[in-house]
């Protein structure tokens, strides 16, 4: 047995030792693998392939391969054995595989044997190889561009290499599907075209007036063909050729009426195209010459201007509008503008002659000639004297005492003294040359002659004669003169007397003042502009900006240094005009600059620039007069001195509509009325039906009335006429001042009259307010009656308190006429025929009644819109008595007409025409119509009618 166990033992050694021996070796692999994967795939394909050797084959276990082990950085791959006999394996990934999250992966491999048996113990390992992974791309992604946008510009008239570059990117990791290999513009029509790199150029010149954007589509591919899937928008800005000259300013701005000053261009700038400057002038030029008399002036009367500037008084209208007193002017042509502007036109044809009543008789040695004039070259080389205002002999000779007449495009005045002024060679000729006479605008020109000085102001302006030329005075002689407007009256020397040396041109407000001069102040007053330019905020305007304006303000001039000072001191030009109701149109406007440049002999030229301002059409005034239309007096108050108050009620409004902006709770309205104060410039009364007889009646106006106003007033036969520019509650106060006065009524029933004002020389007129005055003559005939037969208590009148509560015209107005004054009568004498008896009855109880109402009747005064007076028929059996009391008060009236004429002896007749300051005035105030109230009810014997 121990035999046999030695040799088992034996044989176990020999085994084992067999067995190490098998497994000699160590696997072989080879030393480097290189592999490629595609992305999102997991087989990798290795060059050489996966296959490792081992020299123990074909020993089972020892010869054989088990495993193939990966040493790397988590490297995303395993190996796994295909046929362990023959050594074949494979690596593949454990996932996908993300070419744009890694393009390479390097990681070692070892080879396993199984070893010396199943469970692969004392196994041996190769040798390490490494392996490189290569991850194959995949066009996954399409082209993106950095941009969302594109935006470039270019100026016109150009062609460009290139305007500007678009960039497309790809998110694909490799460069065949990375890389960008075109572009496209995929908006069709366009002058633009893109190479393959992105840059984008014009096929042709851009012209600026013709497109000023343009915007295109560009697209991308990479070099996989794969296109962008959005396309992205390029914007392309075409400058016009950079152009020295204003920019940021509107060819028109609208002007609403009262809005004070106004910037006409908030936003303008110079462009310098980079140039350096040393200086800008800019001048703005406001151009009006189309406008009213040269700009928007106000267009009030002659007289009335003078009056609101203070001109001294007594001064002649040589050129009044036409109406029947002034009917001198009818011949002439004229042209009155849409804004009342009243201007005589005279081409060589028309002259007028003023009435001798007219012309101031003795110009003394000093006075004042002032006109506006729009006069143009003369035709023809030596062209004839054109004369304005000429006073000559009427008959028999050709001497011209003074006139005023253009030659050759000069002013000339004449003045020839006569001897009994002067007997010495004196100056006689004035003359001055002027661009003004002839450039076909208007100017205002005034004369002061302080002889032997005589001195022009043109728009305010002085100018000394260039030329004064003297001559001998004119030998007095008995022969009247001539004062003409137009052309000179040749009445003597010659077969038949005419005029010679006609005007050609305009005219408007000649005037003569004998005795005075006018001061500086009141010419620049009567000619000055109501619309300019103007400057805002002048405080703020740059100290180093240098500015001037023209006496008109319609001409400013710029200048200075620093462009950005310049352009802030242009922004801050203004329009204005003062009118409350401005001429509406266009108002043009022109700018014009000169820049210097540092050291350069040629500098850039800044193009002039138009534009307008339109001045909107400014909201009419309705001017409406209203008051008592009928008014009731007895014969008696006409007489009484300074005679009846017509217009006590009189009240002037003006309305205008406006756009109703409000949004309450009713629809909107088209407009609504509102009241606004103006000005008025003349109110006129008119006497309807025959004229007044100045022997027995006229209107009369206390002087004191118009003290401290800027009124003045004229009476004549035909009515009143109060003129000057004032406000409404002036005029109110004036009118209500105004009195009839008839110190002779006689039979007159009734006087009517017209009031309407106007503004603006007629520009707007009022409503014609028509007044009606009745007189009342049977006063005198009803105290008659009521003397000789009382009537009894219960047939007196009564006054309901509704009757006399409220004195307005629409009871004022419903006076009996004299026909249903006798019918009322003759019906009343049949009712007493039927009561007489009861008359008789009660007869001493009214005598009782009387006696108390007398007593009474002195502190009641009465009011007559509803009596009704009843005559007695007995009166035929008292006519002995009433004759005896008749006579008796023409008597008394007798005596109070004496005294009444005495009184207007003494008044003669005060006026506003004729009345000194200096004189005494007694200011008649009648008793006005007020409002009765139920508890105070009182009679005025004024509104009582018959």
């Amino acid at each position: 047995m121990l035999r046999i166990a030695c040799v088992l033992a034996v044989v176990a050694l020999g085994l084992s030792a067999a067995h190490t021996k098998v497994n000699k070796h160590k696997p072989w692999i080879e030393t480097s693998y290189h592999g490629v994967i595609t992305e999102n795939t997991d087989v990798v394909l290795l060059d050489p392939p996966l296959v490792a050797l081992d020299k123990d084959a074909p020993i089972p276990y020892a010869g054989e391969i088990c495993a193939f082990n990966i040493h790397g950085l988590e490297a995303p791959f395993e190996a796994v054995v295909l046929n362990g006999t023959s050594g074949e394996g494979q690596l593949r990934a454990r996932g996908l595989v993300d070419c744009e999250l890694q393009k390479e992966y390097t990681f070692i491999i070892q080879a396993h044997d199984c070893g010396s048996g199943p469970g692969g113990t004392e196994g041996k390992k190769s040798h390490k190889a490494v392996v490189h992974i290569q991850v194959n791309d995949v066009n996954e992604f399409a082209p993106v561009f950095r941009e969302t946008q594109y935006r470039a510009a270019v100026t016109e008239g150009k062609i460009y290499d290139s305007i500007l570059q678009v960039e497309a990117t790809d998110q694909d990791c490799s460069p065949q599907y990375s890389q960008i290999c075109n572009y496209q513009i995929t908006t069709t029509n366009t002058p633009f075209a893109i190479d393959r790199n992105g840059n984008i150029r014009n096929t042709e010149k851009l012209i600026y007036d013709r497109q000023q954007q343009y915007e295109i589509q560009v697209t991308a591919w990479d070099c996989g063909q794969k296109r962008a899937s959005h396309s992205v928008p390029v914007r392309i800005d075409v400058k016009p050729v950079c152009k020295p000259g204003w920019q940021g300013w509107n060819k028109r701005v609208d002007y609403e009426p009262g809005t004070g000053s106004k910037q006409l261009f908030p936003k303008m700038h110079l462009e310098t195209c980079g140039g350096p400057l040393s200086s800008v002038r800019t001048t703005v030029e406001l151009q009006t010459s189309h406008i009213g008399k040269g700009c928007d002036r106000e267009t009030y009367s002659e007289k009335s201007l003078q009056k609101l500037c203070g001109a001294s008084s007594g001064s002649t209208d040589l050129l009044p509008a036409p109406s029947a007193a002034t009917n001198w002017t009818a011949s002439l042509v004229t042209d009155s503008g849409r804004d009342s502007d009243l201007i005589f036109r005279f081409d060589g044809r028309q002259a007028a002659k003023i009435p001798d009543w007219v012309v101031p008789q003795n110009l003394t040695d000093q006075f004042t000639i002032a006109t506006w004039m729009k006069h143009g070259p003369s035709i023809g080389l030596r062209a004839e004297k054109e004369t304005l205002l000429c006073n000559s002999d009427k008959t028999e000779m050709n001497r011209h005492h003074y006139s005023l007449y253009v030659h050759n495009c000069r002013l000339v005045f004449l003045l020839r003294r006569d001897f009994t002024q002067v007997d010495t060679f004196r100056p006689a000729e004035f003359h001055w040359k002027l661009e003004q006479i002839c450039d076909k605008e208007w100017h205002y020109y005034v004369i002061n002659v302080e002889f032997p000085v005589v001195t022009l102001y043109v728009d305010g302006v002085t100018f000394d004669p260039y030329l004064v030329t003297d001559d001998w005075p004119i030998h007095p002689s008995q022969i009247d003169v001539q004062l003409t407007v137009g052309a000179c009256w040749q009445g003597g020397e010659v077969t038949k007397p005419r005029f010679t040396q006609y005007f050609r041109g305009s005219l408007s407000g000649l005037t003569i003042r004998p005795g005075k001069i006018e001061s500086q102040k009141v010419i620049s007053c009567l000619q000055a502009c109501k619309e300019g330019l103007d400057i805002n905020s002048l405080e703020s305007l740059d100290k180093n900006i240098k500015f001037h304006f023209n006496p008109a303000q319609s001409i400013l001039v710029m200048e200075g240094e620093d462009l950005e000072n310049m352009n802030a001191a242009v922004r801050k030009v203004s329009y204005i005009n003062s009118r409350q109701f401005p001429t509406p149109g266009i108002r043009r406007l022109h700018i014009s600059t000169d820049v210097q440049c540092f050291g350069e002999d040629t500098c850039i030229t800044i193009p002039d620039i138009d534009a307008v301002v339109m001045v909107s059409q400014p909201s009419e005034p309705r001017i409406t007069i209203s008051g008592v239309e009928r008014l009731n007096r007895p014969a008696s108050d006409l007489r009484v001195p300074g005679g009846v108050a017509l217009f006590q009620d009189l009240h002037i409004i003006s309305t205008v509509t406006r756009a109703d902006t409000t949004t309450h709770h009713t629809a909107r309205r088209p407009g609504v009325l509102e009241e606004i104060i103006h000005n008025l410039d003349y109110c006129d009364i008119l006497v309807l039906g025959e004229e007044l007889r100045p022997d027995q009646e006229s209107l009369q106006l206390q002087r004191s009335v118009l003290l401290g106003k800027h009124l003045d007033a004229t009476n004549s036969t035909s009515g009143m006429s109060i003129y000057g520019v004032d406000s409404m509650s002036n005029y109110e106060q004036v009118i209500r001042q105004v009195c009839y006065y008839n110190w002779q009524p006689g039979l007159l029933t009734e006087r009517r009259f017209r009031l309407t004002c106007s503004e603006l020389n007629g520009r707007y007129t009022s409503n014609e307010f028509n007044l009606e005055v009745s007189v009342l003559h049977s006063s005198e005939a009803g105290e008659q009656v009521n003397h000789m037969v009382a009537p009894p208590q219960y047939m007196q009148v009564v006054h309901h308190p509704s009757m006399i509560h409220d004195l307005y015209p629409s009871h004022s107005s419903g006076v009996p006429s004299a026909a249903t004054v006798v019918i009322v009568m003759c019906i009343a004498a049949l009712v007493v025929v039927v009561v007489l008896g009861i008359y008789r009855i009660h007869l001493t109880h009214q005598q009782e009644v009387k006696l108390a109402e007398t007593s009474k009747e002195e502190d009641v005064t009465w009011d007559d819109s509803a009596l009704t007076i009843t005559v007695n028929p007995m009166e035929n059996l008292q006519q002995p008595q009433a004759a005896e009391e008749e006579a008796s008060e023409e008597e008394e009236e007798d005596d109070e007409e004496g005294e009444e004429d005495e009184d207007d002896e003494e008044d003669d007749d005060i006026t506003s025409a004729e009345s000194d300051d200096s004189e005494e005035e007694v200011d008649v105030q009648l008793p006005r119509m007020q409002r009765q109230s139920k508890k105070d009810q009182s009679w005025d014997k004024a509104t009582i009618s018959y």
